[in-house]
């Protein structure tokens, strides 16, 4: 089930039926953990990254500072409120001083898919998604990309966590071990994620 980190694990609370939780946030799933609706602790997965894309322009060029030009009337993001690249996407803005500039164009997704959505159907310029997504086939080929600093927010280190309903579920134990392995690795560093630190 995919959605926003914030959305995710308000339903958790709520008993939607899930056995592993990873979110886009490792706080997300900290607070789960911390409130007792996990197994165990916490496990980083990966971090990841933040870059502005577009489906009908070369963005590698494009830096945050020129978000505040007059050309871009609509820019997309995450929203703040519970997804976690858009809070870090909002970091990045004030960091470089534009987010009073930008912030009456901005087209809030509820999740990274659907910002990156919103970019390639056209109801925006510009996004700034996840490089995961910026990274997939069939957006790449539509236009550029160009990687955030990671200095402009914090990180955005992802983290797992396994649910009480997954206790005694041989199938769910065998997928962590799946994404503990080195095949797992791979995908995730092909797919524009840094490795994380362990705890």
């Amino acid at each position: 089930s995919f959605g926003s980190s914030g959305k995710l694990s308000t339903q958790i609370r709520q008993g939607a039926p899930f056995d592993l939780f990873l979110s886009a946030d490792l706080s997300f799933a900290q607070a789960l953990a911390d409130e007792g609706l996990a197994l165990g602790p916490v496990t980083p997965y990966g971090a990841g990254r933040l870059a502005l894309w577009s489906a009908t322009l070369d963005a590698s060029e494009l830096t945050l500072r020129d978000l505040a030009d007059a050309r871009y009337t609509r820019i997309a993001i995450a929203n703040p409120r519970h997804a976690p690249y858009g809070q870090r996407a909002q970091e990045a803005l004030q960091a470089q001083g534009v987010w009073d500039a930008v912030k009456d164009k901005l087209v809030f997704g509820e999740n990274i898919s659907q910002t990156a959505q919103f970019v390639r159907s056209g109801n925006a310029q510009v996004g700034l998604i996840s490089l995961s997504l910026a990274l997939d086939p069939a957006l790449r080929a539509m236009g550029g990309y160009a990687l955030v600093p990671g200095e402009l927010h914090q990180a955005l280190t992802q983290g797992r966590v396994l649910l009480r309903r997954a206790e005694g579920r041989a199938a769910v134990a065998r997928f962590v071990a799946f994404l503990d392995g080195e095949q797992a690795a791979a995908v995730l560093q092909e797919s524009g994620y840094a490795a994380a630190a362990r705890r």
